[in-house]
Formats: C-alpha cells, structure tokens, sequence
C-alpha cells in the first residue's frame, strides 16, 4: 500500500519568525520498504504533539493549502500538492476541522452538513434556479449524504436534531457536527486539530473512542493533534513530537511520551535529568 500523504523538508517563517524548520519526518513506506519523510497509512492514526508554539497548526495549514512553504515538498499520492487552493485539496480527499469550531451557527444540523457537500456537485446555477430534474435528484443526494454522515454519531446528532440551529448544540456535539461535516466531503484523510479541547472527561473518553471508530469502522486516515495525552495514548498507532517546529522524536506514544527531548520540550531544561 503506497503512502496517501508525504511531507518531506518543510519550512515556514512569519517576518523573522521560523515556525516550521526543514521538517523531515522519515518513516518507511508501504510500498516495498522504500523510505519517504512521512507516510500517513491507509487506516492509521498519526498524532502530533508538542508544546505550544510548536508549529502543529502551521502544519495543518500547510498540508490543507491556507499557506504554501517558503520551501519543501508535500504529496498526496505521491502528486505535488503545493500551490494547489485549500479547495481543491479538499477535493482530492483532505478534510480538516479547527481548533477553534467553525460550523454556521445559525444554519440547521443538517444544512451544516450539506454545505460540506456543495463542493462536489455538478449542477449550474441556472439549473439549480429553475429546479431541473438533475438539480433535485443532486439535492436529494446531499440531503441523504448528510444524513448517513449524522447517523455515525448516533443520538448525539440524530432524528429531531438534524432541523435545530447550530447553535443550540452543546459544545461537544458541535465538535461532532465539526467532524460530521468534514465527513460529508469524502475524504480519504481526517485531519483533526485538538478534538477533545474544552471537553470533560467524560466527552473526551466519547471522542476518543470516536476517533477509533472512524478508523476501524470507516477507514480513515487521520492526522490528530492534540494536547491530552490520554486522549492522544488512547487513540494513536504511531506519534510524532514537535518543539519549535523540528522532529524531536517519533515512535509509540510510549517511546514517545518517554523521551528525554520530549519532557524537556514540555518542562523545560532539566526536566528530563530529574525524573
């Protein structure tokens, strides 16, 4: 099985500012052993860590489009990427969601969803204002599109809800309709910045065990990042840290969690000769 994403010698500076330095994140392939810099599996759940300032959403936004590198390579099936609109990413099977939620408040449940899948249809103005045939045939297909992606999570999101605003949610069902939305855009790869953040415990226990289910259940490629290290032990196949934008250390999230680098990056000097 080839690599599905490929980052290999990024770089990224603000003004003076270096966010992402000459980021090489070397792993082997799924194609006969041959080595890449990052290989994202079909199926496999990829974690990013670091501490703040690290350069994890700089990340996202370089693989999703909002910024282009100043210098460096990004691959979806083994295809340049760089340059390309953060739509036309989407389109080729990347779908993100934000650290900080992003649905429309004011639109329904399910009018959220549908939006996601507008992007694909093929219909023309005019045949969506005079209401052709191929336009509602198109408009009922989103409309099923949308409900299939709000049945994986159950209740939360089901039945009555489906016509409430946005807005009446409580904020882990937004979460859920942020990635219910992502869904409707069939992707290949989720990437999800911090899902469980501002959660109790209890919801982040469900979105853990969600992001297993998108894995097993649907077969997603995801690419998480996040803070909880429960949430982050609970879910991840393979994590790599970050500190200041470099690769300080890749593995298991035990390796990972026990690394010298890693404790210093989040305690600080010393830290790690101390415990």
């Amino acid at each position: 099985m080839s690599a599905i994403l490929e980052l290999s010698g990024l770089s990224k500076s603000f003004g003076g500012l270096t966010v992402i330095e000459n980021l090489d994140l070397a792993v082997e392939s799924t194609q006969g052993g041959q080595v890449s810099d990052v290989a994202i599996k079909q199926g496999e759940i990829l974690s990013v860590i670091g501490p703040n300032g690290a350069g994890k959403t700089t990340l996202f936004n370089l693989i999703s489009g909002i910024y282009r590198p100043d210098s460096g390579e990004i691959r979806m099936d083994g295809r340049s990427i760089v340059g390309r609109s953060p739509e036309e990413i989407a389109n080729l099977g990347i779908a993100r969601t934000f650290q900080t939620l992003r649905i429309f408040l004011n639109m329904t449940v399910k009018e959220n969803v549908m939006a996601a899948a507008y992007g694909n249809t093929k219909t023309g103005l005019w045949q969506s204002i005079f209401r052709t045939p191929a336009s509602r045939r198109e408009e009922r297909e989103i409309s099923e599109l949308a409900e299939s992606k709000l049945a994986f999570f159950g209740e939360r999101l089901m039945g009555y809800r489906w016509d409430q605003p946005a807005y009446s949610l409580s904020y882990a069902n937004r979460r859920r309709l942020e990635i219910a939305r992502a869904m409707a855009t069939n992707p290949r790869l989720l990437m999800l910045d911090e899902p469980a953040a501002g959660m109790n415990p209890a919801e982040t226990h469900e979105i853990t065990e969600l992001i297993g289910r998108l894995r097993d259940e649907v077969g997603y490629s995801i690419l998480v990042i996040e803070h909880d290290m429960h949430v982050v032990e609970g879910i991840s196949d393979r994590v790599i840290a970050l500190d200041h934008g470099v690769k300080i250390a890749e593995g298991s999230f035990a390796d990972v969690a026990t690394d010298p680098q890693v404790i210093e990056a989040y305690l600080g000097y010393g830290a790690a000769s101390k415990k």
